[in-house]
């Protein structure tokens, strides 16, 4: 008897390590070794999704229908599932419990049901994956109402891309809720014509969420407070429309940092309202819409990194944002015709403005934006000018903070010159000067174009004028253009009339330009009388031109032909008074 039961327990013993030998045999068929694509220490696997793992050349099926793309002790990459093999692929997640050390799961061409798909997410759930990755769902139909068990999870990220629904009728919140109570970290639905998503239920785990490529409108998240701790928010290549419903939607997100807009149809307009951001939120995308300036009348106050690029802004107001924290902002491929100064953006370090529309960049920048540690203004189409002189005169003192030159910055005008790197353009002092700037008032254009610049300008010893309709560089304020003609003219030429003195700038010009006579201690101003002005009608605030006019000779234009000739000459002599020459000399000096 001892010994028969010895070899019976001999038998049952030989019989366990045999099919132990064949379960073995049968795994090791399924889950061919083959490198692992994932790093050992789990790097950016918190808020990335898994990538599709490539088709390994080794592809088996095995008994199972199904396609092994890749597989190794601690990830398993399938294709070709199907109702057909979805319960064998259950049974086989079933068997990786808690604690087992499979942790990504990728499957590719899925064309499965509702059901079948829930089966799948709720064994994976209850398993020791942690990564699940699914792309191109196909025949998901019959979609009804689950009762989704949540509980002892492992998982921590969920992608889906590209789900094709077949039903026609089904109830959109079955659908919507199952992913939006999900109790993970990251969820990625990418591509698959999703037109809502509710709002969790309860306060969400939600750190990241990834919607790229639907059809999202400004209805998601509206007064949504449950994604209390979501940190990152893509919503890419959508059909958003309104920047304030964007900025409405963001408001409860109390943990928010990151958001991504690009590639929607967003638009702002003052009458749309105040926008209301999440105070977290640091560095926000909003590239190829259809914002224009008013875009600056509604931003996060604490944001640090701004991307714009791809719009349709044609100017940065100054005083309509005061971005204290912004350190990086992108303006590349808009309308800007120059450089923004960094009134509203005390802490800028870097500045895109790439594919513009600036001829002639403000030779200040860097002097108002004194933290700006690299410029990119390339790739603009700049008009070799005396104007352009100073700009380049400021890269050479910059230290290389100009990104892409030489290459990327060339003359696009004028004709003879383009092609010409900036660099390799240079012209004398002397050749960018204006002879004198001509002040005026618009009611008296007729005479300054039909009388004054035809006279000065033509036959011997022309006169270069500036003039502000020809002059005065596009994108540049009044103030500043007027500031720039007269410091680049050696003379200013005003003419007074009762309707110069109506006009507000001309006695902006007679301002900046009687400045410039005590400051240099020069015989720079030049007055001719259009009309008479009786004292009367000279406004108090005019003091200085009523000083002037009451120290200074004046040029009177006289109503008879037989005159102006001689007018033409003494203005032309105290044109050329003190002015330089070739040799270095100044007209009016001897030997």
């Amino acid at each position: 008897m001892s010994s028969l039961r010895n070899f019976f327990l001999y038998k049952c013993l030989f019989a366990l390590t045999f099919w132990n030998r064949i379960s073995l045999s049968v795994e090791n068929e399924l889950f061919t070794s083959v490198s692992n694509n994932f790093p050992e220490d789990g790097s950016d696997k918190k808020i990335k999704s898994l990538p599709l793992l490539r088709t390994n050349s080794h592809q088996s099926k095995a008994n199972f229908e199904w396609v092994v793309i890749q597989n190794s002790t601690e990830s398993l990459s399938l294709s070709e599932i199907t109702n057909d093999n979805v319960e064998k692929l259950v049974a086989l997640l079933s068997n990786f419990r808690q604690g087992s050390r499979l942790q990504n799961l990728t499957l590719t061409n899925v064309s499965v049901d509702w059901n079948a798909l829930m089966e799948i997410f709720q064994t994976v759930w209850h398993s020791s994956i942690e990564y699940l990755n699914i792309k191109s769902v196909t025949q998901l139909s019959d979609i009804r109402n689950y009762n989704f068990d949540y509980s002892g999870t492992s998982m921590k990220a969920l992608t889906v891309e590209k789900v094709l629904i077949t039903d026609l009728y089904f109830t959109q919140n079955d659908l919507y809720k199952i992913f939006a109570d999900m109790n993970i970290e990251a969820l990625t639905i990418a591509e698959s014509d999703m037109i809502h998503m509710l709002c969790p239920s309860s306060d969400s785990p939600f750190r990241y969420l990834n919607f790229l490529k639907n059809d999202l409108t400004d209805l998601l998240f509206q007064k949504c407070d449950k994604l209390i701790q979501l940190e990152t928010l893509i919503l890419q290549k959508n059909k958003f429309e309104s920047l304030s419903k964007v900025s409405s939607m963001t408001s409860r997100m109390k943990s928010l940092k990151y958001l991504d807009m690009s590639n929607n149809l967003l638009s702002h307009d003052a009458a749309d309202g105040q926008c209301q951001w999440a105070e977290s939120l640091t560095e926000l995308d909003l590239s190829s819409n259809q914002l224009m300036d008013a875009v600056f009348e509604c931003l996060p106050v604490n944001i640090e990194k701004l991307d714009l690029q791809n719009n349709q802004i044609n100017s940065v107001a100054r005083g309509t944002a005061e971005l204290k924290s912004l350190k990086e902002l992108n303006l590349a491929s808009n309308r800007l015709a120059d450089l923004p100064g960094c009134s509203g953006f005390p802490s800028l370090e870097f500045l895109n403005i790439e594919m513009n529309s600036i001829l002639t960049p403000s030779a200040d920048f860097f002097q108002s934006c004194p933290r700006v540690r690299e410029l990119q203004a390339g790739h603009n189409p700049f008009k070799c000018s005396c104007e352009l002189q100073d700009f380049i005169h400021v890269e050479r003192q910059s230290g290389g903070k100009l990104f892409g030159w030489p290459a990327a910055y060339v003359c696009e005008y004028p004709e003879d010159l383009r092609g010409t790197q900036l660099k390799d353009f240079h012209l004398t002092e002397l050749a960018c000067k204006f002879h004198a700037f001509v002040s005026y008032s618009e009611r008296d254009a007729l005479w300054v174009k039909n009388e004054l610049i035809p006279n000065l300008e033509k036959g011997e010893g022309r006169v270069q004028l500036c003039q502000h309709e020809r002059n005065f560089i596009p994108g540049k304020s009044i103030v500043e253009n007027i500031i720039n003609c007269i410091e680049k003219s050696y003379k200013s030429i005003f003419v007074l009339s009762p309707n110069f003195v109506q006009s507000e700038w001309c006695h902006y010009e007679l301002y900046f330009a009687h400045h410039k006579l005590f400051s240099e201690n020069s015989n720079s101003l030049i007055l001719i009388l259009l009309e008479p002005i009786p004292p009367s009608i000279v406004p108090a605030r005019y003091h200085k031109l009523k000083a002037l006019m009451a120290k200074r000779t004046y040029l009177e234009w006289p109503k008879e032909r037989s005159k102006r000739a001689l007018f033409w000459a003494n203005l032309r002599a105290a044109i050329s008074i003190n002015l330089p020459m070739a040799d270095g000399r100044r007209c009016g000096e001897t030997d």
